[in-house]
Parts: structure tokens; sequence; C-alpha cells
């Protein structure tokens, strides 16, 4: 038995943001993982590999604004368009083995079961088990695909977000189960390819917890491409043929395709965890349940990252592994909710930051909002990237800003600048004053904060009482 100060379970980027807390505060640390490089399944199956497959089809759609006809030939090999995304992959492992190792964090293989809440049992893929303990467990152990009854998943013609990588060739047509985050990035990136792609989402919009305006804004893109949305569309079964999936609905609908995409959500990643051994309670859907610490109900153990649900994203995953640890070593975290992006790699990019006009509406009663459209900034004609909005949404006196909101080029990047404006308290006349280089952008912030500035107060309609 083997015993350190913290154990995490999972080197995703939660788990390793943990355990580098813990080091940096002198402690003893180990993180166990079921795979034999560090990353999880964000560097090897994820973000990483889908986000090399988006820059090939960006480059596509780039060309295809100067040349005529840009179309990929039949029976394209899906890794030839993957570029170099092993050597991205092998690089980004060994940054963060580097930096691990440099903690003096020792990183163990096998597949971890707690036995009691105080052991924790490894099985690596070579020998006999050996148990851990610790005085502070966290569970990082991420999430998988969710495999819903109605939508059986063989990785053949029916393939999750794990497998979808996985193809020989890119196919003629593709059918996406879903309207969240997996689901229009992917969308996106395969209509850009060329690939005939119909959307079935049970929800009204894509990425419904967005603003509207940036549903609206894909939306528009995927048109431009192609792509279909079939909005209010809920799956009731499949049905297998040669060549070709069909994808029956309740309304009594169908579409069919050569390959079918389930990305219908993901779930916990905790079966073999002996989360009940250990006596950590989780939530109706299976998500363990945690505190505003990200403490569970055994005081000594922590969960962060997908494990615990929305939002599932990298950046609030290592915010949360960060805030855990230091609460449970005891040193100062900062008051209330981060302020996390949330940041979406369709095409075009969706980013967002604070409330959007709707949340702002329903909490303030009356609001401004102004916007600038990427054609009136001159980075936007220069790179032909014209087809975008910065969205700046404040309280009535224009004086604080409530929320940010963008889609277009390098829009993930764009709402930082907001998200710093509003962690500073700054007003929205900042960016007005503000000299920012040119031409980049950041210029649409002076565009939309002048816009606001003109723009009329938006007051929330309040039904009147029934009579009586």
């Amino acid at each position: 038995m083997t015993r350190y100060d913290v154990v995490v379970v999972g080197a995703g980027p939660a788990g390793q943001k943990a355990a580098l807390q813990a080091a940096e505060a002198g402690r003893t640390v180990a993180i166990v993982d079921q795979q034999r490089e560090v990353g999880g399944d964000c560097v090897h199956r994820g973000t990483i590999p889908s986000k090399a497959l988006r820059e090939t089809a960006l480059q596509i759609s780039r060309a295809r604004r100067t040349v005529a006809e840009v179309a990929l030939p039949p029976l394209t090999p899906l890794a030839s368009l993957l570029g170099r995304v092993g050597e991205i992959i092998d690089r980004h492992v060994a940054v963060q083995s580097g930096q691990l190792e440099r903690a003096g964090i020792t990183v163990l293989p096998g597949r971890a079961t707690f036995t009691s809440p105080g052991h924790l049992q490894v099985q690596p893929v070579r020998g006999a088990p050996y148990v851990l303990t610790a005085s502070t467990f966290v569970v990082a152990s991420g999430s998988v695909p969710r495999d819903p009854p109605e939508c059986p998943v063989d990785h053949a013609d029916v393939l999750d977000s794990d497998s979808i990588l996985s193809l020989d060739y890119l196919p003629q047509s593709l059918v996406v189960l879903g309207g969240g985050v997996i689901a229009c990035e992917y969308a996106s990136t395969f209509a850009e390819l060329g690939v005939e792609v119909t959307v079935v989402d049970s929800g009204p919009r894509p990425v419904s917890f967005m603003d509207t305006e940036l549903s609206e804004a894909l939306l528009r893109a995927w048109d431009a491409v192609g792509c279909r949305h079939l909005p209010g569309r809920s799956v009731t079964r499949l049905g297998r043929g040669v060549g070709a999936t069909t994808v029956y609905t309740a309304d009594g609908g169908s579409v069919s395709a050569e390959k079918v995409l389930v990305a219908l959500g993901r779930v916990a990643n905790v079966a073999h965890l002996g989360l009940d051994a250990a006596g950590v309670v989780r939530t109706a859907r299976g998500q363990v349940a945690v505190d505003a610490t990200y403490r569970t109900n055994v005081s000594h153990i922590y969960a962060v990252g997908d494990v615990v649900g929305f939002p599932a994203l990298a950046a609030a995953s290592m915010e949360q592994g960060r805030r855990a640890m230091r609460h449970a070593l005891g040193l100062p975290v900062p008051d209330g909710v981060p302020m996390i992006p949330i940041g979406i790699y369709s095409i075009p990019e969706l980013g967002q930051v604070g409330m959007t006009e709707a949340e702002a509406l329903a909490q303030h009663g009356a609001i401004r909002v102004g916007r600038c459209r990427f054609d009136e900034v001159a980075r936007g004609q220069i790179s032909g990237e014209r087809e975008g909005v910065l969205k700046l949404v404040a309280d009535e006196s224009g004086e604080r800003l409530l929320g940010v909101a963008a889609a277009g080029a390098d829009a993930n990047d764009l709402v930082h600048l907001g998200q710093l404006a509003m962690l500073g308290n700054l007003p929205p006349s900042t960016f007005v004053d503000a000299v920012l280089n040119f031409p980049t952008w950041g210029e649409a912030y002076r565009i939309a904060a002048l816009s606001l500035q003109r723009a009329e107060v938006q007051r929330r309609v309040v039904a009147p009482r029934a009579a009586g």
C-alpha cells in the first residue's frame, strides 16, 4: 500500500490542474489514468483531433471564396484530412508530461477503483493490482458518449464522437443526431468538406443555451453549404440497410444517409470507479454530486470536470480542478462563480461570456444592445471574413457590461477582451476611448460600444394579470 497526500483519478484537463495545484503547494501527488499517455479524451479523441479536421475544412471554405469550384474527390481518406494531428498530439502530450514531471507528480497508468472511502485499487495493464491511500482524492475521470437504446452505436455505420474520426473515408452523406456542441461542430466541419449533412435536433435551434443570434448565424452558415437542420424531431429508432442507415422520428418522418453520428450528449465516466464502495452520491443523471467547492458528500473526495456535468468544457474543467484543490488544501479560493466563456468551434466560431440578451432582459428588465458586423471592420474586409458579428449587452444605463457574444472568425479569442472588461467592471465606453491596434478584430469593440451608446432601451414585456 502506497500513500500520497493527493491522488487524482484522470489525467485530462481537470485532473492535471488539480494535481499541479497540489504539487505547487508542496504535497505529494499521484495521477491514475487508464491511458498510457496523459491528456485524456480532450487530447487523444476529442478537442485536438476534431479541431485538426476543422482546420482542413476552414482552408477549403476559404479557398471556395476565391475558386469557383472546390471539391474533394470521392472516397477521400479521412486520415489525409487530419493533417499533422499525430504530431500535434505527440507534442501536446510531451508538453503536459514535462509539466507533471517537473512538478514531481507521479503518473500511474491503470484502472482505478475505490474499495473504501480511503483506499483506491489500481489495476495496471500488466501485473498485480495495488492500493493507494491519500488524504484527498479527486475524481476527474471525464465522460463517454451517451449510447441511447433507440440509436445503438456500432462504430461502423452508426458512430459516436469517439469513433467518427476513425472512418476510413469521408462519407457522401451524414445524419447528425443532436443540437449541442459536439453535434454542431462536426456538422459544420463535414458540411464544409462537401458531405451532405442533415442535423436532426430535438430542440428548437442548435446550441439553444447560447444567444439566439449566435444560433441564427450558425443556421445561415449551414444553409449556405447545404446543411439541413430539422428542429423539434425526436428519434424513435434506426433502420439498417445496405449502404445506408435510416433515422425515424416521432413525427413520422425519416432521413437516410451513408453514416449516422450520434451526438446526444455524454455521460460521466464512473462505471468502474467503485463510487458506491467509497460512499459517494451521484445525481439522477449519473453525475457525481458536488457542492459549490466541488466536494462530494464524502469530505475528502472531490469531483471535477465532465463527471459533474455542465458546462463540461476544457477551460471550465481546468478551473474546477484548481478551485477544488485549493479548497481541499485550505488555500484561498476566489469568491463567487468564475466567469467562464463558452466557445464552440463550429464554422463559424461561436463565443459567449456572461449573459445572453434574453437572460439580461429577464433579470434586469431593461437593457441596451450594441453590435458590430464584421464587414464594418478593416480586418474583416482584408481577410474576407465579413460574415460575423460582435454583440455587447449592457444594463439600461449602458454603463455596465452584462454579456458579450460573437459569431465569426476568431470569435472565441475576441470574447476574451469583453470578459476582462466585465471582470474589471469597466464600462463599454472604455472601448470608445481605448487605442486598439489597426487593423484588428478588436476594432469591433469600439464600433459595438458606439452602437450601444446610440441604442434604444429594450424593456421586458410583462403580461398583465388576469382579472379575478
